[in-house]
C-alpha cells in the first residue's frame, strides 16, 4: 500500500485528482461539512429533489478519506440498537419501520449505483454470522434467521461452525469506489465540492473553515468519527478505531472450499466485532475492533496502525479458514460511537446532522442522507417519522472517565469472548 493511501480500497483507485479548496468567503443555501457517505448522500438527494438549491460540500481531505473509504464494504440493514429495545421505547410499529427502512436502504444503494454508473462491485449476497462455540449456540438458537451447521457451512466454510444467523439484507461492495462515484454524481447535479478545506467551527448559518467562511441557510454536520475534532463537539461522538487487513488474491481451490459464492459478508457471534468479505478480485478483506480509544478523543494518523491488532486479525483469519493468509494491506481509522449507541438524524435551529452509526454506516448513511433532504426541504415523510429522527444522545463523560470507561469496556468484551471459548466441562 502506498505511503499516502489510508486503505486498500483507496489505494486500488490509483492517484486521486483533488478538487480545489474553498477560494474564500461565499454563501449557499446548504453547507455540508464532511465529504463522506452522509454528506454526499445528503447533497445528492437534495440536488435531485430541488436543482435550484446551491449546495456546498466542505471536506478537510478528499471525498472518501475517512470511514467511507476505509470500512469493511458492508451495506447492511444492521442497526446497533435491537428492535426489541427500540420497541420498548418507541413502540413496535416504529421499531419495525426502522429496521425495514434500513433493509430497503441496502437496495437503494445498489439502485443509485446502477443508475449513476458507479461500478462499486455491489453484490447483494446477504450476511452470515457464524456460531462457533457452545455458548454462542445457546444464545443464537432462538434468533431470527438461525440456520443449522450444514447450511451455515454451505455459505461460509469456516472451521468449527455449529450454526449461523443469516440475513438477506446486506451487500458487499467496494466502499471507496462508491464514495468517489457518489461525489461525481453529486457534482453532475450541480453540487459544489471543496476538498482540502477544514471546518473549524459551525454555528447557525455559518461554517468557519481554514480557507474562508461559508454562510448558509442550513448547515449539516456529517463528520462521523471526526466529529470530536470540531470545536465544541469533543464529547458528542467517541472516535473508536477499527482496523483491517486484506490478503493477496486467493486461489480458486480456496474459494471452492470456503464458498462465499455470492460474496456473502461474514462475521461470527463473538462480542468483539469482526467482519469480512470476499472482494471482487478474490481477496479476503477482514477487520475488527480491539484497538484502544485514545485519551481526549484524539485522532492521529499513527493510530490507524496497531501492529498487535493486525497480528490478531491475521491469526483470527488463519484460525477461521485454516490458512496462513498472505497479507497485502493493513489499515484502520475511527468510527463514531454515541454514548447510548443510538444513531441519530435531525435538524434543529438550522443545523442538521446524521451519524453515530457505530460502524454500520454504509446503508444507514444513505437513509440518513435521504431523511436530511426531507427535513431540510420541510417535508413530512415516512422517513421523518422514524425513531432515530430528532434523537439526541447525552454527551460522553469528561476525561479521564471517558478513556477509562471505553477501554475497560473493550477489555471486558475480550475477556467475555475468551470465557465463551473455554472448553466444555
Amino acid at each position: 500500500m502506498s505511503a499516502t493511501s489510508p486503505s486498500f480500497w483507496l489505494d486500488s483507485l490509483g492517484p486521486l485528482d483533488r478538487r480545489p479548496a474553498l477560494p474564500g468567503d461565499r454563501t449557499a443555501d446548504v453547507a455540508i461539512v464532511g465529504g463522506g457517505y452522509t454528506g454526499l448522500w445528503t447533497a445528492y438527494y437534495l440536488a435531485k429533489a430541488d436543482p435550484t438549491l446551491s449546495i456546498v460540500v466542505l471536506e478537510a481531505e478528499y471525498c472518501g478519506f475517512g470511514a467511507s473509504g476505509r470500512n469493511g464494504g458492508w451495506a447492511s440493514g444492521l442497526f446497533p440498537v435491537a428492535e426489541e429495545k427500540l420497541a420498548r421505547r418507541y413502540g413496535g410499529e416504529r421499531a419495525a419501520a426502522m429496521h425495514i427502512a434500513l433493509g430497503d436502504a441496502v437496495d437503494e444503494v445498489g439502485r443509485v449505483a446502477a443508475a449513476e454508473g458507479i461500478d462499486c462491485d455491489y453484490a447483494k449476497g446477504g450476511t452470515i454470522s457464524l456460531v462457533r462455540s457452545p455458548a454462542q449456540l445457546r444464545r443464537a438458537r432462538s434468533a431470527p434467521g438461525f440456520v443449522g451447521a450444514d447450511e451455515a457451512r454451505a455459505i461460509c466454510g469456516a472451521n468449527d461452525v455449529l450454526g449461523g444467523i443469516y440475513s438477506e439484507h446486506c451487500a458487499a461492495l467496494h466502499p471507496a469506489k462508491l464514495a468517489r462515484g457518489l461525489a461525481s454524481a453529486a457534482e453532475r447535479l450541480g453540487v459544489t465540492i471543496h476538498e482540502g478545506t477544514r471546518a473549524l467551527r459551525i454555528s447557525r448559518g455559518t461554517v468557519v473553515t481554514d480557507h474562508g467562511t461559508v454562510r448558509a441557510g442550513t448547515v449539516v454536520r456529517a463528520l462521523e468519527g471526526y466529529t470530536a475534532a470540531l470545536a465544541g463537539h469533543r464529547r458528542r461522538l467517541a472516535p473508536v478505531y477499527s482496523l483491517m487487513i486484506a490478503t493477496e488474491p486467493l486461489p480458486a481451490a480456496f474459494w471452492e472450499r470456503v464458498g462465499l459464492a455470492r460474496r456473502e459478508t461474514f462475521t461470527d457471534e463473538r462480542r468483539m466485532v469482526i467482519y469480512g468479505q470476499r472482494t471482487a478480485d478474490d481477496r479476503l478483506a477482514f477487520g475488527g475492533r480491539g484497538a484502544p480509544y485514545h485519551f481526549g478523543s484524539k485522532i492521529r494518523p499513527e493510530y490507524d496502525r496497531v501492529p498487535q491488532v493486525f497480528e490478531a486479525l491475521r491469526r483470527t483469519l488463519g484460525e477461521l479458514f485454516d490458512i496462513d493468509p498472505p497479507i497485502a494491506y493493513r489499515w484502520g481509522g475511527p468510527l463514531g460511537i454515541p454514548r447510548d449507541w443510538m444513531p441519530s438524524v435531525g435538524l434543529r435551529d438550522g443545523i442538521g446532522w446524521s451519524g453515530g452509526y457505530v460502524g454500520d454506516g454504509v446503508a444507514a448513511a444513505n437513509l440518513g442522507g435521504r431523511t436530511l433532504a426531507d427535513l431540510i426541504r420541510g417535508e413530512s415523510t415516512e422517513r421523518t417519522g422514524l425513531p432515530w429522527v430528532g434523537h439526541r444522545s447525552r454527551r460522553w463523560e469528561p476525561e479521564p472517565a471517558r478513556w477509562l470507561g471505553i477501554n475497560v469496556g473493550l477489555r471486558a468484551t475480550a475477556l467475555l469472548d475468551a470465557w465463551d471459548r473455554r472448553p466444555a466441562a
